[in-house]
């Protein structure tokens, strides 16, 4: 039986036989969660270092660090902050993607176009890992600030986009 989907092309339902194994999940997600992960620096390194100067170059990596452990540990850490802060990054990057890799089907599915899922899962995103900043440090940006939200909103979708088309077209696969 076929049905609409939200794209408006006729959907078959997608069976239990038809559902990616979790190794091809995990896969994808590891993935899409690299070259997400690549790509929010891109973006971080256009927008925030070279639009809005709001660090240089080389503080990019070490972001995370002082995010997570607050900057008087990043400072403390000196150039083991770079491996820190990056190590945090695609930990995450790689843990979100997974979970994004594994909760597609359920949104293919029902027809959903992969961009628009990656457009609410950014702002989850956002909003998850900056409450947990916010528990476990005193050291973060305002986030009530509306500049950060919406700068911190669009990095995210930058990571999301490419992640979520990675993952649509590796589960597509065969």
């Amino acid at each position: 039986m076929n049905t609409i989907g939200l794209s408006g092309q006729a959907t078959a339902p997608l069976h239990a036989a038809d559902e990616p194994d979790v190794r091809r999940k995990i896969e994808a997600g590891l993935i899409g969660g690299l070259v997400g992960g690549f790509v929010i620096w891109i973006y971080e390194a256009i927008v925030w270092v070279g639009v809005q100067h709001l660090m240089p170059m080389v503080g990019i990596p070490r972001n995370a660090t002082g995010l997570v452990f607050g900057k008087a540990a990043q400072d403390n850490l000196g150039a083991l902050a770079y491996v820190v802060g990056t190590g945090i990054h695609f930990f995450f990057c790689f843990a979100w993607g997974i979970a994004f890799a594994f909760a597609w089907p359920y949104f293919r599915r029902r027809g959903y176009e992969a961009t628009l899922v990656a457009m609410g899962f950014a702002i989850v995103l956002w909003i998850v890992m900056h409450a947990a900043i916010a528990l476990v440090s005193n050291d973060h940006p305002n986030y009530l600030d509306p500049m950060v939200v919406i700068g911190g909103f669009m990095s995210h979708f930058f990571y999301a986009v490419p992640l979520a088309l990675i993952v649509k077209r590796r589960l597509a696969q065969g």
